[in-house]
């Protein structure tokens, strides 16, 4: 009957905002961050202001970026990914808000305007002088093949892999539309997120206290469990498939 009601919250809705977590990837397998046997126990995240300061530290982090030890792109979207999209061409899904790096919803076919990124991208890179835009399959033939530490072509300035780090300020621009969309939405649908990583996580809060729906799909609890209208502890690709079959 929760799946039911799901589809029901959805068709009513006039304006969906669909926020995911890593939940929805992990059925790609995708690590998550925090569980047992995900990305941080198996190695420390590099600080922002590490990676500024340290040379070696910037030499770690590429490193990893290029073996693909974190596992955080190269995979392809599963059947949740697939039904988000479904939603959103029909027009009953605004935005997606996603904390994220994995660009596993633009691969899917949410078109690159339609998702907001909280934490970054971790499938290209950027200048973190001028902002420029490098290209993963570009730096690794330099940093394997003649060791250089990726710099910037056009000013020479230090670049990161797209991604939010511990201690790099939250993007303005994306926190500012999320902000927007959540104002603007009537029900705010959270898949595959534990709702701990603020203030990301403050998003589904804000839409509620808004007066929106809120309903949540996660295998575990989340902290806001509580004060949804409906939460269900499931898989997510089988319930989205269910809500937005093919015929979407």
């Amino acid at each position: 009957m929760s799946r039911e009601r799901l589809a029901r919250m959805i068709e009513d809705a006039s304006r969906v905002v669909v926020f995911t977590g890593a939940g929805i990837s992990t059925e790609s397998g995708i690590p998550d961050f925090r569980s047992p046997g995900g990305v941080w126990s198996k190695m420390k995240p590099i600080y922002f202001q590490d990676f500024v300061a340290s040379e070696e530290k910037r030499l770690e982090a590429w490193t990893r970026t290029f073996s693909g030890a974190a596992g955080w792109t190269g995979r392809e979207p599963n059947a949740g990914h697939y039904a988000v999209a479904r939603l959103v061409a029909a027009g009953k899904v605004s935005s997606v808000i996603t904390q994220n790096v994995d660009n596993l919803h633009q691969n899917s076919g949410v078109p690159d305007d339609k998702v907001i990124e909280l934490h970054g991208n971790a499938s290209y890179a950027t200048c973190l002088e001028c902002g420029l835009r490098h290209e993963l399959d570009v730096l690794k033939q330099s940093f394997l093949g003649r060791g250089e530490i990726p710099s910037c072509r056009a000013c020479g300035g230090l670049v990161k892999t797209a991604t939010i780090s511990f201690g790099q300020s939250m993007p303005e621009g994306p926190m500012a539309r999320a902000e927007d969309e959540i104002l603007a939405c009537d029900l705010c649908l959270v898949l595959g997120s534990s709702l701990v990583v603020y203030p990301a996580a403050g998003f589904p809060l804000m839409a509620k206290r808004n007066g929106a729906a809120l309903a949540i799909v996660n295998r575990e609890p989340t902290e806001q469990d509580v004060v949804a209208d409906l939460v269900l502890h499931d898989e997510i690709g089988e319930v989205m498939s269910a809500v937005a079959p093919a015929s979407v």
